[in-house]
Protein backbone atom coordinates (compact mmCIF):
# COMPACT_ATOMS: atom_id res chain seq x y z
CA UNK A 1 0.00 0.00 0.00
CA UNK A 2 1.09 3.64 -1.07
CA UNK A 3 2.06 6.06 1.60
CA UNK A 4 -0.55 8.36 2.30
CA UNK A 5 1.48 11.23 3.91
CA UNK A 6 1.70 14.74 2.54
CA UNK A 7 4.48 15.49 0.44
CA UNK A 8 6.92 18.74 1.00
CA UNK A 9 6.30 21.12 -2.18
CA UNK A 10 10.19 20.18 -2.91
CA UNK A 11 8.93 16.65 -2.91
CA UNK A 12 6.04 17.55 -5.22
CA UNK A 13 8.13 19.56 -7.63
CA UNK A 14 11.00 17.00 -7.99
CA UNK A 15 8.04 14.00 -9.11
CA UNK A 16 6.43 16.58 -11.45
CA UNK A 17 9.65 17.04 -13.24
CA UNK A 18 8.90 13.04 -14.59
CA UNK A 19 5.11 14.01 -15.48
CA UNK A 20 4.92 16.39 -18.04
CA UNK A 21 1.54 18.16 -18.53
CA UNK A 22 0.96 17.89 -14.74
CA UNK A 23 1.43 20.45 -12.85
CA UNK A 24 0.56 21.68 -8.83
CA UNK A 25 -2.05 24.46 -8.45
CA UNK A 26 -4.22 24.76 -5.94
CA UNK A 27 -2.72 21.78 -3.11
CA UNK A 28 -3.59 19.30 -6.10
CA UNK A 29 -1.45 18.13 -9.10
CA UNK A 30 -3.85 18.99 -12.03
CA UNK A 31 -3.94 17.95 -15.51
CA UNK A 32 -5.88 19.18 -18.75
CA UNK A 33 -6.67 16.65 -21.36
CA UNK A 34 -8.04 17.47 -24.99
CA UNK A 35 -9.60 14.12 -26.98
CA UNK A 36 -11.00 14.35 -30.60
CA UNK A 37 -15.04 13.82 -28.93
CA UNK A 38 -17.14 12.90 -25.75
CA UNK A 39 -16.36 9.19 -26.78
CA UNK A 40 -13.26 9.23 -26.29
CA UNK A 41 -13.10 11.30 -23.44
CA UNK A 42 -15.70 9.52 -21.83
CA UNK A 43 -13.46 6.20 -22.57
CA UNK A 44 -10.53 7.50 -20.96
CA UNK A 45 -12.65 8.18 -18.19
CA UNK A 46 -13.63 5.33 -17.91
CA UNK A 47 -10.16 3.72 -18.08
CA UNK A 48 -8.53 5.57 -15.59
CA UNK A 49 -11.75 4.99 -13.11
CA UNK A 50 -11.06 0.94 -12.96
CA UNK A 51 -7.17 2.44 -12.21
CA UNK A 52 -8.41 4.39 -9.83
CA UNK A 53 -10.36 1.85 -7.99
CA UNK A 54 -7.22 -0.60 -8.00
CA UNK A 55 -6.02 1.77 -5.87
CA UNK A 56 -8.66 3.00 -3.75
CA UNK A 57 -7.89 6.23 -4.65
CA UNK A 58 -10.13 8.71 -7.22
CA UNK A 59 -10.00 11.45 -8.72
CA UNK A 60 -12.03 15.01 -8.19
CA UNK A 61 -12.74 15.56 -12.25
CA UNK A 62 -14.72 16.93 -14.74
CA UNK A 63 -15.65 16.50 -18.17
CA UNK A 64 -16.99 19.18 -20.69
CA UNK A 65 -17.62 17.19 -24.31
CA UNK A 66 -14.03 16.05 -25.25
CA UNK A 67 -11.92 17.74 -22.33
CA UNK A 68 -11.36 16.42 -19.49
CA UNK A 69 -10.06 18.01 -16.35
CA UNK A 70 -8.04 15.73 -13.29
CA UNK A 71 -7.44 17.30 -9.72
CA UNK A 72 -5.39 14.90 -7.65
CA UNK A 73 -5.10 15.13 -3.92
CA UNK A 74 -5.71 13.39 -0.60
CA UNK A 75 -8.05 14.46 1.41
CA UNK A 76 -7.25 12.92 4.42
CA UNK A 77 -3.76 13.34 4.61
CA UNK A 78 -4.70 17.49 3.86
CA UNK A 79 -2.33 17.43 0.15
CA UNK A 80 -0.77 15.67 -2.34
CA UNK A 81 0.75 12.07 -1.65
CA UNK A 82 2.78 8.93 -3.04
CA UNK A 83 -1.13 7.81 -3.89
CA UNK A 84 -1.67 10.71 -6.53
CA UNK A 85 1.57 10.45 -7.89
CA UNK A 86 0.99 6.71 -8.66
CA UNK A 87 -2.90 7.58 -9.75
CA UNK A 88 -0.98 10.29 -12.43
CA UNK A 89 1.39 7.47 -14.01
CA UNK A 90 -1.24 5.41 -14.32
CA UNK A 91 -3.07 8.03 -16.28
CA UNK A 92 -0.09 8.72 -18.30
CA UNK A 93 0.29 5.22 -19.29
CA UNK A 94 -3.52 4.95 -20.63
CA UNK A 95 -3.05 7.65 -22.58
CA UNK A 96 -0.03 5.98 -24.29
CA UNK A 97 -1.90 2.79 -25.02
Amino acid sequence: MLKRTALSATDIDARLRDLAGWTYTGGQLHRELQFRDFSEAFGFMARVALEAEKLNHHPDWRNVWSKVVLDLSTHDAGGVTESDFELARRVEALLTR
